[in-house]
């Protein structure tokens, strides 16, 4: 296993087992992808890029995690309380991951904005972990 995949299983893992979170989006709010119909609020895991982050002596690789935070009927509100939760988790957390180390996990940014075509908000949040 990729410490890619160990990563983004013990992010699901902590985000799965969020009681605050899990009240605003429901047992199986968290995606891989965005559904052609789907039950809002959710979050959506839309993309992961891992890079090369070796040095002289350890190996590490360096990841860009994007997650974003959909909602419909109560907009940006809603969207915006879902990624401080987001952020809340995951920002500095202490994840343990299976066959890798997790060396750290910030956040980079959080940009909120309505789709054009349609009624939804999304709140997109980025962040960078490094593991070994």
């Amino acid at each position: 296993m990729s410490a890619a995949n160990a990563l983004m299983q013990a992010i699901h893992a902590r985000l799965a087992d969020d009681v605050a979170l899990t009240a605003i989006i429901g047992a199986d709010g968290i995606h891989d992808r965005l559904l052609d119909r789907p039950r809002l609020p959710c979050i959506v895991i839309s993309e992961l890029r891992s890079e090369d982050f070796s040095t002289a002596t350890e190996t590490g690789e360096e990841h860009f995690l994007t997650l974003e935070a959909w909602s419909a009927e109560q907009g940006q509100r809603q969207a915006q309380e879902i990624a401080g939760r987001l952020r809340a988790l995951l920002h500095d957390a202490d994840l343990a991951l299976v066959g890798a180390t997790l060396v750290n996990l910030q956040h980079r940014t959080t940009r909120a904005r309505r789709e054009p075509k349609s009624r939804r908000h999304v709140a997109e949040l980025r962040f960078r972990a490094v593991t070994e």
